[in-house]
């Protein structure tokens, strides 16, 4: 379910002398928010200085006129953020800025590192000091450690001792710089904006600000742009690509383009599968709003299957920080989702989402649908069973709270109370693309990087 499961952090950077890169920034995060809701930050230079706002909340939240005005310069770095390493804190919020031995240097990074501990560890014994409890600000540490001389040589070097996921925007006074990590995990693109250059975590971010996408960064590329124009290096070429194939599942938007496919598209062809492998006989189709929407559809055009709007999705009721009571949590799913009980009554019906993964949310909506009237709920997946974590930039539980860790596909069934449940197989899911590249971690346990 989309709302068990939540995106690390999403990443904007402009170089556009001549623009307003703070508003820009604005908008651009505003189009990333999806990808992390607990804190914002733009960092803008002005060739001289480097001037930051962040705070806990949504982006609009964040960001006043006034602080928007404050922010003067020609290159900017924005970040939103949900936590997996490090707690929800002001001090947390990126993008991290620092002095260093060249100057101030601005971070915003998307991603988990995997040998976090053994890295924070060694960098203590040399007598670092850290301000922040993340991931991030051991990986500025790192950085700044080799960039005695050189900037990008630093990353450079950098890049050898950090393992796992990274996907990050980096700003000086007067430049922009753009990193991925060699194993590719986390999205990034690369896009033209007038007389400069943009990144983002997602091409949609790109579309708000009418930027041009140009492509995708490569894994194990860094990308510096400033007054020269754009420069690339391509570092430790040759490892096996990881990209995470959750991205196309549930995280990224679905107006993306990542790695060269159409999202949207992609969840289409996941229920058109999804109805080639189980063919149910049913009444409707009813899709979880948004998470399950697109391949609802791709499922009613591939059987032939009346698709209909069952649910209604509360879109103001996103967040959830305030929880004062077990009660509150009790009713979390009717707070987001109500069911529209003349389409539901005396129906037969295939509920399409994306993922399980504790259960009790679906048990709830399987109970909602239930409680409207369905005759027959028959729940399907466009995903695989998740058997194992993430430590790469997404916050699963933990193994065992997954649900289908600990039990059959028929148990989980029996327990959600449906009269059906299936699963995307995980063939099915790669035949969709036309290279299989992707890490399936979550699926299969088999993680690109050992884990520290």
């Amino acid at each position: 379910m989309g709302f068990e499961i939540r995106e690390e952090c999403g990443v904007f950077g402009i170089y556009a002398p001549g623009h307003d890169v703070a508003r820009l920034t604005y908008w651009g995060l505003f189009a990333l928010q999806h990808r992390g809701q607990e804190s914002a930050g733009i960092a803008v230079g002005d060739g001289r200085d480097i001037n930051l706002h962040k705070g806990m909340g949504l982006v609009a939240e964040v960001f006043s006129e006034e602080k928007l005005d404050g922010l003067k310069g020609f290159v900017a770095a924005g970040h939103v953020r949900y936590s997996t390493t490090g707690a929800s804190v002001p001090i947390n919020a990126q993008p991290l800025v620092f002095h260093y031995k060249l100057g101030k240097i601005a971070l915003g990074h998307n991603g988990n590192l995997a040998n976090v501990l053994e890295l924070k560890k060694n960098l203590l014994s040399r007598g670092a000091i850290f301000q922040t409890t993340t991931d991030s600000e051991v990986i500025l540490n790192v950085i700044a450690q080799y960039a005695q001389t050189d900037l990008v040589e630093g990353i450079l070097k950098a890049m050898v001792d950090l393992k796992g996921a990274y996907s990050l925007v980096i700003m000086t006074e007067n430049q922009l710089i753009g990193v991925r990590d060699p194993w590719g995990f986390r999205p990034l693109v690369l896009g033209r904006f007038y007389n400069g250059y943009v990144l983002a975590s997602e091409s949609a971010a790109l579309d708000t600000i009418g930027a041009e996408l140009i492509r995708d960064v490569e894994p194990g590329e860094i990308i510096v742009i400033d007054e020269n124009g754009l420069k690339s290096y391509k570092f430790l070429q040759g490892m096996k690509h990881s990209f995470c194939i959750f991205e196309f599942i549930y995280f990224a938007r679905p107006d993306s383009i990542i790695n060269g496919y159409h999202v949207n598209t992609v969840r289409r062809k996941m229920g058109q599968v999804l109805a080639k492998e189980y063919p149910v006989k049913a009444d409707l189709v009813v899709p979880v709003p948004d998470s399950g929407t697109a391949a609802a559809r791709g499922y009613a055009e591939a059987s032939g299957i009346p698709l209909e709007e069952g649910l209604m999705k509360n879109r103001y009721a996103g967040r959830t920080f305030i929880r004062p009571s077990q009660r509150e949590r009790e009713i979390g799913v009717k707070l987001k989702l109500n069911p529209i009980r003349e389409v539901l009554k005396d129906k037969k019906i295939v509920v399409i989402d994306d993922s399980i993964v504790r259960g009790t949310t679906s048990k709830q909506i399987i109970e909602l649908l239930r409680d409207a009237g369905a005759r027959e709920i028959h729940l399907l997946l466009s995903s695989p069973p998740f058997i194992r974590s993430c430590y790469y930039g997404i916050d699963i539980s933990r193994d065992d709270e997954l649900i289908a860790a600990k039990y059959s596909v028929e148990e989980i069934k029996n327990y959600l109370g449906a009269d059906g449940l299936y699963y995307l197989s995980l063939e099915g899911l790669l035949g969709i693309f036309k290279e299989r590249d992707f890490c399936l971690a979550c699926f299969t346990g088999d993680y690109p990087v050992p884990i520290n």
